[in-house]
């Protein structure tokens, strides 16, 4: 049985083993595959692992041998799930892997914004400490949590998590989310999204991507934020109206944001945010720690193990 992954740099750049998958079958390993060597890449192969390369209705078209689409994410919209249920294609993902790496990460990004550390270290570095004629400086505000409200919009394993951390620093915190639990409920006030966007002084995203959140923060939201509010994007990038973003950092409405996700990625040039005042921008990497990458390994090869064994699970072609 022929396995083929057609991404595998982003998930295992060589600290990590493919071992699991190639125990079930031949295994072939590309780090990255473009769009016009995706049927080349796929061939006869039965088994499909990707990440993020796209697998349209005219790829499965192409190759009528597809059985199986591993996909090595909890995201799975580079399938085309409509056409591989219509082909009989099981297609998996990994539901749950990154869960406290992405709540560390989203609060490594507020940190950011209240300390600047990275800034003041390189000022450091660069000799002005040295020269400063008082004890200390600073070149930003420097912020307190402890008092303050975090709103988190989308309040699942990892909006949870990321509350648990927001509250061990003395912050309020509050959640939207159209399903509410006993676990949240112990964990967080559940409030509207509009009381939320008013009373929060930070706000941070961790719903999916659906019709009802793309631009879930765009003018007319951020219209309702309190003035000087601070934004964390961990969860997707077109939940935000990034020019709506930009024009409020550039008028001091927003105080500040941090994304790890933008609409586009890899980021194009003449993305607003790349302008905008008090953005911070990292490249889509708070999955990514070797921990949750392993955990994600791991999983990848439970999830093909079962469909082998004729008890698939996580199938979201259902």
């Amino acid at each position: 049985m022929k396995i083929v992954v057609l991404d595998g740099y982003t998930e295992n750049p060589g600290d990590l083993s493919w071992e699991g998958f190639a125990q079930i079958g031949e295994l072939t390993v590309y780090d990255r595959t473009p769009a016009d060597k995706i049927v080349e890449h796929i061939g006869d192969a039965p088994i499909v692992i990707t990440n993020k390369t796209p697998i349209s209705r005219q790829i499965l078209d192409a190759c009528p041998e597809i059985r199986y689409i591993g996909v090595l994410a909890t995201g799975y919209n580079v399938v085309d799930i409509a056409a591989a249920k219509e082909k009989g294609v099981i297609v998996t993902n990994i539901p749950t892997y990154g869960t406290n790496a992405v709540a560390q990460f989203a609060i490594a990004l507020l940190l950011e914004i209240c300390h600047n550390v990275g800034a003041h270290s390189q000022a450091v570095y660069a000799g002005r400490w040295e020269k400063c004629a008082d004890f200390c400086f600073w070149d930003y505000p420097l912020i307190e949590l402890a008092g303050k409200t975090l709103g988190l919009v989308g309040f699942g394993r990892i909006g949870q998590a990321t509350a648990k951390i927001a509250a061990a620093m003395g912050m309020k915190v509050i959640a939207f989310d159209e399903n509410k639990t006993k676990e949240g409920m112990e964990i967080a006030d559940y409030v509207s999204l509009d009381d939320l966007l008013l009373v929060s002084d930070v706000i941070s995203l961790h719903c999916p991507l659906l019709p009802s959140t793309q631009e879930i923060i765009c003018k007319n939201s951020i219209a309702k934020m309190k003035d000087g509010a601070i934004i964390i994007n961990t969860a997707r990038g077109p939940l935000i109206n990034e020019q709506d973003l930009a024009d409020a950092l550039n008028s001091g409405k927003i105080a500040a944001a941090a994304v790890d996700v933008v609409s586009v990625e890899p980021i194009r040039g003449d993305n607003p945010l790349l302008k905008a005042k008090n953005c911070h921008i990292t490249p889509h990497i708070a999955w990514a720690p070797k921990e949750s990458r392993k955990r994600l390994m791991d999983m990848a090869v439970h999830n093909l193990r079962a469909f082998v064994d004729g008890k698939p699970e996580n199938v979201v072609t259902v």
